[in-house]
């Protein structure tokens, strides 16, 4: 019988208005408030534990390991120092079944998934070993809550273009984007001549370091940069013995693409499906699995009656953790609207998960309860 977890819903409607404090090297000089999300609205109240919980070290440890690697922030696997401690690059991808599939996707360390308007997904890898990608894409346009996500791992956020409501963000001091719209554009995306417009955005490792040269970005971590997710230890695995059951994961509300995943026990892996198939990854043509699920429940409401989404970022919710066949039911909360998002056990502890890939889907709390576990 299909199990399906039953969420909390979310607290009592709450402003967003976040008074920003300046963050290191920026492109913008003058910092000012963030703009408020309008509209955000949840009902009942997440566990205080969720509100309370310690934050985490930034720093994994790094015993043990030979000179010049490092633990990676975004899968706790060891990667050259070069890789792991520069800044990752944040990359909106299309998602729409014109566009698929993705190049170069298997290639981010994390990957975001939320609904925009229409009822499709868009995806956002974080990428911090790419060195070697002449093509990454098809990239799209910008939503303002991906900015935030992008901001949680102190990335520098590449799109081309976006909806009018993320350009205040844009604007913002915190802010380090790459837009293919802006007069250096030409010098980070290309078109390629496969796809038509505007399906055929790609960009490059070299056309990234170019857009972050010309804007004088930083390519090293923040000096207080806390990453969002505490590791098992090296040679240990998180199994969730209290868990149910997560063989095969479907995100609720995501009605355009369906996807889901399968856990594969012979791997360990989640593998990824959508449209009724294999995702793959074009690079490689090799199918996307991951190690880590975690399904974060997010209040929101349309902006406007053209659909777009107002998702709300930052007021703690519900959720799941998912990986080596089981699932535990959630907390997450941020401390700053521009730092990363903490994931906590009911209990009000952090969790801790497995190392490797993890997908995060953004359910609208609508459509919580049509997620299935089983």
């Amino acid at each position: 019988m299909t199990k399906k977890l039953h969420w909390k819903k979310l607290l009592l409607a709450v402003g967003v208005i976040v008074l920003i404090v300046g963050a290191g090297c920026r492109k913008k000089q003058d910092s000012k408030a963030a703009p408020t999300q309008e509209g955000t609205v949840t009902e009942t109240p997440v566990p205080t534990s969720a509100l309370t919980a310690e934050t985490p070290t930034a720093e994994p440890a790094q015993e043990g390991l030979p000179a010049g690697m490092v633990y990676s922030y975004l899968t706790g696997e060891a990667v050259p120092e070069s890789v792991g401690r520069r800044r990752p690059a944040a990359v909106m991808l299309n998602n729409i079944q014109a566009a698929c599939p993705q190049y170069g996707i298997n290639h981010a360390g994390v990957i975001y998934e939320a609904p925009v308007e229409g009822g499709i997904t868009r995806l956002m890898g974080v990428f911090e070993d790419y060195d070697n990608l002449d093509k990454i894409g098809s990239v799209r346009s910008c939503r303002d809550y991906y900015i935030f996500y992008a901001a949680g791992f102190d990335a520098i956020y590449c799109h081309y273009g976006q909806a009018a409501y993320a350009l205040p963000y844009l604007e913002m001091p915190e802010v380090n984007n790459l837009s293919g719209l802006e007069g250096y554009g030409d010098k980070v995306y290309y078109r390629s001549s496969d796809r038509k417009p505007p399906h055929n955005a790609y960009t490059s490792f070299e056309g990234i370091q170019k857009g972050i040269e010309i804007n004088g970005y930083r390519q090293e971590y923040a000096d207080d940069f806390s990453s969002s997710y505490q590791f098992a230890p090296v040679g240990q695995q998180v199994n969730l013995d209290n868990g149910i059951a997560a063989n095969t994961v479907k995100p609720g509300g995501y009605n355009y693409n369906n996807p889901w995943f399968t856990y594969n026990p012979g791997t360990g892996l989640y593998d990824r499906f959508q449209y009724g198939k294999e995702q793959i990854d074009d690079e490689t043509g090799e199918q996307i699995s991951v190690k880590n699920i975690i399904l974060q429940n997010s209040a929101w409401k349309k902006y406007d009656d053209n659909g777009y989404l107002n998702i709300d970022v930052n007021t703690p919710g519900t959720g799941v953790y998912i990986t080596n066949g089981k699932a535990i039911d959630i907390t997450w909360s941020k401390k700053d609207i521009w730092g990363p998002t903490y994931y906590y056990d009911t209990d009000g502890n952090q969790i801790t998960m497995n190392r490797g890939k993890t997908w995060v889907c953004i359910i609208l709390d609508s459509s919580s309860g049509s997620t299935v576990i089983e």
